[in-house]
């Protein structure tokens, strides 16, 4: 009897030192997750890294073609200004949901094989799986982060620009609402081939995405739409006359914008990941470099940098969107898909360097 107890009491025993330290080793971890994430969200308000990093990216963009990477800035950039419509700028502003919402089902469609509608049906009616949905209000944040550098490179600075991990529950909702009113439009748009199979209904997307008439009708949509989510007043689109208005943008922060959308695409990556996985940032910045992360998880962040990239086109000229290349991730070839990982090895490299 007392060797049992005994041989009982070192069980006990064992078992409490082990659940100890398994406590320890969480904590530990939860607490380098945050200085991490604390590291990172300090560079995304950063407008001096904004620059630094988008420089440094397009010479990894240009090398990664084969060229000789030129100077960042032309002569005369730093004082110059870029001409746009202000109808184009709105339509930009606005699209953020529309593109967050088209890279997100792509990407649960290619994981289930559910067809798009069915996965726009769930959104509307609130049946998506709470995973799911937590998968697309991180595209809904990236989308919306690409977008802001190209409004005003000072937009960066707010607290709401901030890692996702951080963001308070209501400017989730706020996105998550924009993304499942874009559903409500999308599905509309597609009901008559409800029936269709993957590749008829991804046809018909990528129809939609391309077209110019599509994405005014759905930044019409959206604005309105999110005055009503607000509860504020819907006016219109456009006050009389803003149609042919042109504003004037520093050519400085545009290239930025142009260049940055790897970043936003990395960070929300690694944040979808990070609660995932319970794992410090540094841990995939690692894998990315080392290139030892699983294909599966790259495609991931190639998506989002699919969706950085087309959050950004509308603001650098809507006839962007009707090029050949903007279209679901769905069609993309290796060699494309290629070029979007060469962006992401090139920030997750700036990135961890800048955080050493």
């Amino acid at each position: 009897m007392n060797t049992a107890k005994r041989l009982l009491a070192f069980i006990v025993m064992i078992y409490a030192v082990s659940c100890n330290t398994g406590t320890k080793r969480n904590v530990g971890t939860s607490q380098q997750i945050d200085h991490e994430l604390r590291a990172i969200d300090s560079l995304l308000r950063s407008a001096e890294f904004a620059f630094a990093f988008a420089k440094a990216q397009d010479s990894a963009y240009q090398a990664g073609l084969g060229q000789k990477p030129g100077d960042f800035l032309a002569a005369g950039d730093d004082t110059a200004f870029v001409r746009k419509t202000m109808l184009e700028e709105k339509v930009a502003t606005n699209l953020a949901g529309f593109y967050a919402l088209e890279c997100g089902i792509g990407l649960l469609s290619n994981k289930s094989s559910r067809k798009p509608t069915d996965i726009l049906s769930d959104i509307v009616n609130g049946k998506l799986d709470s995973a799911s949905t937590a998968l697309l209000n991180r595209f809904a944040n990236a989308t919306w982060k690409a977008g802001q550098p190209f409004r005003d490179l000072k937009r960066i600075t707010r607290s709401t620009f901030t890692v996702f991990n951080f963001l308070p529950e209501n400017e989730v909702k706020k996105d998550y609402d924009q993304l499942k009113s874009a559903a409500s439009k999308l599905l509309f748009s597609m009901q008559d081939i409800s029936n269709s199979d993957i590749s008829g209904q991804m046809e018909r997307l990528r129809s939609l995405l391309q077209s110019e008439k599509y994405a005014y009708e759905m930044a019409v949509f959206l604005d309105s739409s999110y005055a009503a989510n607000m509860n504020q007043p819907v006016s219109s689109f456009l006050k009389s006359g803003e149609d042919t208005v042109i504003i004037l943008k520093p050519a400085k922060d545009q290239k930025v914008a142009t260049s940055i959308a790897g970043f936003y695409a990395l960070e929300c990556g690694i944040a979808y990941f990070v609660a995932q996985k319970n794992q410090p940032p540094s841990d995939f910045l690692h894998a990315i470099i080392d290139n030892s992360m699983s294909r599966e998880e790259m495609m991931v962040f190639a998506r989002f940098a699919n969706a950085t990239w087309k959050a950004g086109q509308p603001f650098r000229g809507l006839n962007r969107i009707t090029r050949q290349t903007f279209t679901p991730f769905y069609y993309l070839s290796e060699a494309d898909i290629e070029k979007d990982m060469q962006q992401i090895r090139a920030a997750a490299k700036y990135v961890h360097d800048s955080l050493e």
